[in-house]
């Protein structure tokens, strides 16, 4: 079938091992458009200097491009204000940032911080790290048998004690969606402020965070066709204005004196030092071709894919799909076992025909200890991948047990 959108992405047009590139590592890292990088050469070649700080006319173009990307990021997530906009290097940093500036100092002794079994490192760790120091609690929605968090889970363990729900939008590992409603309707109920870790869910599917009431999210740049260097922390005003910055430095001042200093107004306190303007410049061009391609349209290629690739995987009797077979709410992330192969060896035979898949714990590790499992092969899909690469996905897996002497299909 023909796809419209993959002569957009020059490494798409590149072949590997003289096999025409299949790439569907898209959860890891998503390639980029052509609109992308000319909005980073021309960055470059034209505007750049330090934003907020000179006088002269690059730092003044530089200012007014980095700031009309917070704009465009505002009016992609449906925030209120561009206040509520805070430029980072990634998720990762977005969510360090929350658990230091608002974790260490709201959580206090016998509280209860609420985060999924299925979460990434990244909006795991940092929270062990509040618990452990404020001897606190670190309280797990568990999943069902397909992956999902079921509502007994929302109702009975989301307590009068929860002050911070953490949860993962979307799986990086299962595919599956995070009942978000109801994780934050039953969280407000009790006190608590609910973060959101939309970071595979924003490219796929229109978000609104005022619609959702979030307190927090974060995602980011390079899983949505920017570039890598940049991340997104959207916060309500009232809770970023009670927060410390993360960060000393320059940028993030409004006066300093010998023995003490006062801090810019938002979101400038939380952005210390010079920022990668040019990612943001990407971020933002990357918004725009998102937009310019719809959600609908996204959404009208990504879900019959989906249904294709779980339908191909499953005939192949040697292949175990882990999580929900079910394609309806899920993002295009699909995570397999062939028997007695090890993913990383699956991953690189694949590689010998031009196919990229993910292979590893996917920073995962504590799901993979709740499924029973060490590691598992990932593909994850976008809307330039195609039927064509799923046959040639499966066409490959074929012949991997055959590469390492266990027979065939």
């Amino acid at each position: 079938m023909f796809n419209p959108y993959i002569k957009d992405f020059p490494a798409l047009k590149q072949t590997v091992n003289s096999k025409r590139l299949i790439y569907l590592d898209n959860a890891a890292t998503t390639q980029k458009p052509q609109t992308v990088i000319d909005a980073l050469t021309a960055y470059y070649s034209q505007d750049n200097a330090n934003p907020h700080r000179g006088a002269y006319a690059l730092s003044v173009r530089a200012t007014e491009l980095y700031e009309a990307a917070r704009e465009t990021v505002r009016e992609f997530i449906g925030a209120g204000s561009t206040r509520e906009i805070v430029f980072t290097k990634s998720a990762t940093e977005s969510l360090n940032l929350l658990a230091y500036s608002y974790g260490m100092s709201t959580i206090q002794e016998g509280d209860e911080i609420v985060v999924s079994i299925a979460e990434h490192h990244s909006n795991l760790v940092p929270w062990q790290q509040v618990a452990a120091a404020k001897k606190a609690k670190l309280v797990y929605l568990y999943l069902d048998e397909n992956g999902m968090i079921p509502k007994r889970e929302i109702e009975t363990k989301i307590s009068q004690n929860a002050k911070i729900v953490s949860v993962t939008h979307a799986s990086n590992v299962l595919g599956g969606m995070s009942p978000m409603e109801s994780i934050v309707k039953k969280a407000h109920e009790v006190g608590a402020v609910v973060i959101a870790d939309l970071t595979q869910s924003v490219a796929h599917r229109k978000l609104d965070v005022v619609k959702l009431d979030l307190d927090f999210a974060v995602f980011s740049g390079h899983k949505m066709y920017a570039p890598m260097g940049v991340g997104v922390l959207y916060g309500k005003e009232k809770y970023l204005e009670q927060m410390t910055p993360f960060l000393y430095g320059g940028d993030m001042i409004e006066a300093v004196f010998e023995q003490s200093a006062t801090f810019a107004p938002l979101p400038q306190k939380f952005e210390a030092g010079t920022q990668n303007v040019e990612a943001a410049v990407g971020l933002s061009a990357a918004i725009q071709y998102i937009q310019t391609i719809g959600f609908d349209e996204i959404q009208r290629i990504e879900k019959p894919l989906i249904q294709y690739a779980l339908q191909r995987l499953s005939e192949n009797s040697y292949l175990t799909l882990v999580g929900n077979p079910d394609p309806e709410d899920r993002t295009g992330v699909i995570s397999f076992n062939v028997k007695e192969v090890h993913p990383h060896d699956v991953a690189s035979i694949l590689d010998a025909d031009g196919i990229c898949v993910r292979s590893g714990h996917h920073c995962a590790h504590p799901l993979m200890s709740y499924l029973g499992l060490t590691a598992t092969a990932r593909i994850s899909l976008c809307f330039y991948n195609t039927e064509e690469d799923i046959d040639r996905l499966a066409e490959s897996l074929k012949h991997v047990r055959r590469w390492l002497g266990l027979g065939f299909e």
